[in-house]
């Protein structure tokens, strides 16, 4: 699959959506961010901000309502919405929806799915919403099973930790049939047998809408298939995975990029003992540590996202590892900015201390080190 940006006469005459994203996260996401994280909320016109932007479709074709970017293009807006708002959770609600939810079925959906689905999602008219447990595909337990029948396929089971469930107006579920097949289906809310419970979430990243899939005997027609049936496990989860570790690291990189110039400005003005905090050579060190981590990982996460724009996916390796970095990196970073924000990074609402929290919770997701090291460990020994 290749994502390329088809210029338009309006290039350079409007504003970039890179620089939309900045200007909206300045001023409306950074600062309710932390209103938003402690009463665990989700802002619907904030979304539909960010949405008339071009924020939720940036890799849907334009013909079909989006912003026809390249992935390279899409990696920069997201470390642009990381960087800005300083909010993790609002930026994972929108990497599901605009890339996890959205790029499966352009690359695999058929026409009539691509144009019923693709142009509302891009406007942010229907959101489509995915569980972290579902994006790695075999490497976790099926929870969902299938039974083909006449006309249509009957699922049953239970999806955790579904972003975007509370409002989405349909999942991507992967479901294995009697024989181990695994197939993608993509299922509306309204469909009979379905239904989402949105009570249960993680503690981190309170400002993305979480829930639980619950499917009884739900009944699909064949249309609801994404790809060929029986085969998510060469298709659809392959590039789930890599969409995965590669967009939602991409936020993290601004993020951080945020928290070390705020570190900065902190060790400027602070004083320590009478003495300025900049004159101290252990503060020092550590923000070049916090600086050399970021640009670490936005080179890694750059190099595996243009992979898409030269006409091929990253390799699962690559992927993984930049994935396994930034997640490495957001713990040392986000804590490195704590500590040299001192004991008001812990206070109510401080960006540093919300970040720590969810940079814990990113860290063992993407199938945590468990995945991510055997997938790297694997492709070097040429072992699949």
């Amino acid at each position: 699959m290749v994502f390329t940006h088809a210029p338009t006469e309006v290039d350079g005459a409007v504003p970039s959506p890179t620089e939309r994203a900045r200007d909206l996260a300045d001023r409306l996401v950074r600062p309710t961010a932390a209103d938003r994280d402690r009463d665990r909320r989700w802002d619907p016109a904030l979304f539909a901000d960010l949405a008339a932007a071009g924020v939720a479709g940036p890799l849907v074709p334009r013909e079909l309502g989006g912003g026809g970017l390249t992935a390279t293009e899409t990696g920069e807006l997201l470390e642009a919405l990381g960087e800005d708002s300083r909010d993790p959770g609002l930026a994972l609600a929108v990497v599901v929806h605009a890339v996890l939810a959205t790029v499966p079925l352009r690359a695999f959906g058929t026409a009539g799915q691509r144009e019923r689905y693709l142009p509302r999602m891009a406007a942010g008219e229907w959101v489509g919403a995915v569980s972290l447990h579902q994006t790695q595909g075999a490497a976790l337990a099926p929870t969902v099973t299938a039974r083909a029948g006449l006309g249509g396929w009957v699922l049953n089971g239970e999806v955790d930790l579904v972003a975007g469930a509370p409002v989405a107006h349909h999942f991507l579920v992967v479901a294995v049939d009697a024989d181990g097949g695994r197939t993608a289906f993509v299922v509306d809310r309204d469909t009979a047998g379905l239904r989402v419970d949105d009570t249960a979430g993680p503690a981190a990243m309170a400002t993305c809408p979480w829930g639980r899939l619950v499917l009884d005997h739900c009944l699909v027609a064949d249309d609801a298939v994404l790809g060929a049936a029986g085969s998510a496990s060469t298709e659809v989860e392959p590039l789930l995975a890599t969409l995965d570790w590669v967009f939602t690291s991409a936020p993290w990189v601004g993020v951080m990029r945020a928290l070390t110039r705020d570190a900065v400005e902190g060790v400027r003005e602070r004083r320590l003992f009478g003495r300025p905090v900049a004159h101290v050579q252990s503060a020092r060190f550590a923000l070049a540590d916090l600086a050399t981590r970021c640009e670490l990982a936005a080179g890694l996460v750059r190099r595996a996202a243009g992979r898409f724009d030269e006409g091929e996916r990253p390799s699962h390796r690559e992927a993984a590892a930049a994935r396994l970095f930034v997640a490495n990196a957001a713990r040392a970073v986000t804590e490195g900015a704590a500590r040299l924000a001192g004991p008001a990074a812990f206070s109510d609402g401080h960006p540093a201390g919300r970040a720590h929290r969810d940079a814990l919770f990113f860290a063992e997701t993407g199938g945590g080190t468990e995945v991510l090291r055997p997938v790297i460990a694997a492709s070097l020994l040429a072992l699949g």
